[in-house]
């Protein structure tokens, strides 16, 4: 197991599980989960970065498993969660560039910590959501265009309201996370599972497993209990404010407008990842970030679903560490 620590990151405490060299004595990577993880999410890649030279970092965002849970929505803005970044580094390495890697939710907190502070992050990896730059509006505009307005449900509307995604969730944490762990990994059956009408809730047409007992391989028994301790404890609404900053996070980003993200980039995706093939639509996610991220390598692994670094850990160590040894 990692050390884990709690670090005073000025607005509040993260729990970072840390493993390597001495904080200090080599570069520091600091991995960035999504939607509804834990530091645990980079459990298969702690050692393997750590064994490449790197002070390996895996934190718990804000709102997550041991760090802080602001109650206010605005306490979940991008740029709330760039600064918190910036101050870990400030904490841990202070003056010293470091590597940022995400999934997820993740990604877009590393992509635009990297685009708002290049002095401060080096490189930048991420997996399943690519960079899709400076938006012309917030996403919230889009999502309603194309799915409220036409009488369909979106995810991300179903979240915004306080209160009524945190109760689903929270009836039975351990069946939510199951559920939504099976349905977009690739081991789900194939199909869209996602169109439903507006009014429907996230859960409700989702595959499950066959049986409680008949996890995929990647996610164990014990994973699943992990995270289910951790939701449980922490309760939703914070993991669930982060989609309910797209207007605050459209009016900040309006200022790096025209910014390319420079550095050495990697992402890694799945072909069965509805964040690109489903949502985002995007045919291939590394052509279009290459006007945005000259400096992007791109992999998409086959048959793989969301859970991109879980799923398939021996693939993504390799081509993570390869690539962090050519930094």
């Amino acid at each position: 197991m990692p050390e884990l620590r709690q670090i005073d990151c000025g607005e509040v405490t993260l729990r970072c599980a840390i493993e390597g060299p001495v904080v200090g004595t080599a570069p520091l990577a600091i991995m960035v989960h999504g939607f509804p993880e834990s530091w645990y999410s980079w459990r298969h890649q702690l050692g393997p970065v750590a064994a490449a030279g790197f002070t390996a970092c895996a934190i718990d965002v804000r709102g997550y498993g041991g760090s802080d849970k602001p109650h206010a929505v605005d306490a979940y803005a991008m740029e709330r969660l760039v600064g918190d970044l910036v101050c870990l580094r400030d904490a841990l390495v202070p003056g010293q560039q470091v590597v940022l890697i995400g999934h997820d939710w993740g990604a877009p907190i590393v992509w635009n910590s990297t685009l708002a502070r290049p002095d401060v992050f080096r490189a930048v990896a991420a997996m399943s959501v690519p960079f899709a730059g400076v938006p012309d509006r917030p996403f919230t505009e889009v999502f309603r265009e194309h799915f409220t307005s036409q009488g369909r449900f979106f995810y991300q509307e179903f979240f915004q309201e306080p209160g009524v995604a945190e109760a689903e969730a929270e009836a039975d944490p351990r069946a939510f996370l199951r559920k939504m762990l099976y349905s977009i990994s690739g081991d789900a059956p194939l199909g869209n599972h996602w169109d439903k009408p507006l009014g429907a809730t996230f859960l409700e047409g989702l595959p499950d497993v066959a049986d409680p007992d008949g996890l995929p391989g990647w996610l164990s028994d014990a994973d699943l209990t992990f995270y289910a301790g951790e939701m449980t404890a922490s309760g939703f609404r914070g993991p669930l404010n982060r989609y309910r900053n797209h207007e605050a996070d459209f009016a900040w980003a309006q200022q790096f407008r025209g910014r390319r993200i420079e550095c050495p980039a990697l992402f890694i995706g799945g072909t069965r990842d509805p964040a690109t093939s489903l949502f985002g639509a995007v045919a291939d996610p590394v052509a279009m970030m290459r006007p945005l991220v000259p400096n992007v390598e791109g992999h998409i692994l086959e048959g793989c679903g969301h859970w991109t670094q879980q799923e398939r850990p021996a693939e993504v160590n390799a081509l993570l560490v390869d690539w962090l040894e050519r930094l």
